[in-house]
């Protein structure tokens, strides 16, 4: 069986004669090496879900008794202060500037690029 051909820079990239005169093979980018204005929207995590014991109270409740909100109110109560709390968390949590991974937030990240665009072109 013969040997495969190789193209000749395949057998100089080999025998490492670009080594010899310290110098890399150049690699030109394909697209300008500059910030884009702006960043995709993702988010960041999906939310965790929250008060899921307190609705399944409430809901059980409202089962047993015909869905009337009067013999209920304790556990609907305990629903909304679930919900305020968990509320008032996730704004906090929104207002760091710095997500737990210390990384901006695709929001942040456009606004600061909208106050300091890239500038491609001198007059």
């Amino acid at each position: 069986m013969a040997a495969p051909i190789y193209p000749a820079w395949v057998g100089r990239w080999v025998s490492g004669q670009w080594r010899q005169k310290k110098r890399p093979p150049a690699v030109r980018p394909t697209r300008p090496l500059a910030l884009a204005n702006k960043v995709a929207n993702r988010r960041e995590q999906a939310g965790e879900a929250s008060c899921i014991t307190e609705m399944s109270v409430m809901m059980a409740c409202w089962k047993q008794n015909d869905f009337n909100d009067t013999a209920c109110a304790e556990e609907i109560r305990m629903f909304y202060d679930c919900v305020a709390k968990a509320e008032k968390e996730r704004k906090n949590k929104n207002e760091d500037t710095l997500s737990s991974r210390g990384n901006f937030s695709s929001s942040k990240v456009n606004k600061l690029l909208k106050r300091f665009p890239q500038i491609t072109r001198y007059v």
